[in-house]
């Protein structure tokens, strides 16, 4: 009971920690030494600090995926280099994202696109573009601009304020290269090793179960933008078409193909990536001619250890969740409840993702727990649809959370509150929801 209490006094904490924006990283490792020191009396402090191994640099429950550094004298040493590759992984994703904003990439991008479409086209794809680079709060980014759009169209703040935030989510149902998109696989392909099932998820396949999602955020995001348009009796006129700054779109999608390329060629998905990242970084250099010595200046500017510290915190948290037995408690408990464990899958990564506003944050905290209601046994299609709708269900959650820092942000910048644009948002975010709901039980149902 004690590791029950433990983990609660630990979600307590870390969600009131976020909420005072402190480092969510730190937050986790924090939340894990609580769990670790209430579960002492049903594990012994070793396997405390083995969890906290298990989660960052070495694999005990599986020696053969640690990479061996140094042998001698008897003995071998290794190390557990996935989790310290996605840790780099996130790092740089950030970085090339600020390298964006901060070379007036990104703007230039912006210019060009606005020059082609028109017929307020570009108050979804101003927010759009900034959406490829996942950085928090980035729709602080596309705000000024869909300010100076949405005057031309006579759109109210609130208006603006929904277009913004909501279409700079669309891409985050299939876009690979997202935290909590690569978070999730590594826990899902963590779980099935430890489980035996003998599989592999590939981040296509999740990107592939996400597809309704994306498409119903589409249509929400058209149907409102259209709607708003609409209602305007405004004439704008027509910008000369400049398609040069379309070039700068190369960057955020280049790591795609590194990963198409490179994973047929025996290359684990973090190091595709992580090559694509690092190739991005290089052409973005090259594309925006500045010198050498002001671009690694910028680079040393946009860099932060943040995300890494998020990435060793979930994981660590996960482990001594897992070590301290927690879960399986939380699971009898609520299995005595007549709840459907579907639901509990669906409920409690959306509930973490109001509470915490950020998405990793609510997939980390969330999967130790609803990975004890997936079946068993259980096969590819069935967990594939399970971790979708764990994602699509802490994203809806995120999405409407008032601490969401793109809502406060962009709500800050636009004079407005989340509140005001609630009577939009919420049955919106709904809708993406039921539809992936409906679509995953029935693929679940056929093919599980």
């Amino acid at each position: 009971m004690l590791n029950l209490i433990g983990v609660v006094l630990a979600f307590a904490l870390v969600i009131f920690l976020i909420r005072k924006k402190f480092n969510f990283g730190i937050s986790l490792l924090i939340g894990s030494v609580i769990v670790g020191i209430f579960s002492l009396n049903k594990i012994t402090i070793t396997q405390v600090l083995k969890a906290f191994i298990q989660g960052s640099i070495y694999s005990y429950k599986d020696p053969s995926k640690n990479i061996i550094i140094y042998t001698g004298d008897g003995y071998t040493v290794g190390i557990y280099t996935s989790i310290i590759e996605l840790a780099i992984l996130m790092t740089l994703i950030f970085i090339l994202a600020k390298l964006m904003q901060e070379t007036g990439a990104i703007k230039k991008l912006i210019d060009s696109l606005r020059s082609i479409f028109s017929k307020g086209g570009i108050l979804g794809i101003i927010p759009a573009v900034y959406g490829l680079m996942p950085v928090p709060g980035g729709a602080l980014f596309s705000a000024p601009m869909i300010d100076e759009e949405g005057q031309k169209y006579g759109l109210d703040k609130n208006k603006k304020n929904f277009l913004n935030v909501w279409f700079r989510h669309i891409w985050f149902p299939i876009y690979p290269i997202s935290s909590a998109m690569i978070t999730l696989i590594l826990l899902s392909n963590t779980y099935a090793i430890e489980q035996n099932l003998g599989i592999t998820i590939d981040i296509s396949f999740l990107m592939l179960a996400n597809i309704p999602a994306f498409i119903a955020m589409i249509l929400i995001g058209f149907f409102y933008l259209r709607k708003y348009i609409k209602k305007s009796d405004k004439k704008i006129e027509k910008t000369k078409r400049d398609t040069s700054g379309l070039i700068y779109i190369l960057p955020p999608i280049l790591p795609l193909f590194f990963y198409i390329v490179l994973m047929n060629f025996g290359f684990t998905e973090y190091r595709a990536f992580l090559i694509g990242i690092l190739f991005s970084i290089l052409l973005l250099y090259f594309l925006v001619k500045i010198k050498k010595e002001e671009y690694i200046k910028l680079i040393k500017k946009s860099f932060t250890i943040n995300l890494a510290l998020a990435i060793f915190g979930i994981m660590i948290f996960r482990e001594i969740i897992e070590a301290s037995g927690a879960s399986n408690e939380i699971a009898n408990l609520i299995g005595c409840m007549p709840i459907p464990s579907i639901t509990m899958v669906i409920l409690i990564p959306l509930i973490l993702g109001v509470l915490t506003g950020y998405n990793l944050g609510a997939i980390g905290l969330s999967f130790p727990i609803v990975s004890v209601f997936f079946p068993c046994p259980i096969n590819l299609v069935t967990l594939v649809g399970y971790i979708s709708l764990i994602f699509i269900s802490s994203l809806v959650g995120y999405l409407i959370s008032p601490i969401h820092l793109c809502n406060v942000l962009s709500s800050d910048y636009l004079k407005t509150d989340t509140t005001r644009m609630y009577k939009m948002y919420i049955p919106a975010s709904l809708f993406v929801l039921i539809c992936q709901i409906i679509v995953i039980s029935a693929i679940v149902i056929i093919f599980g």
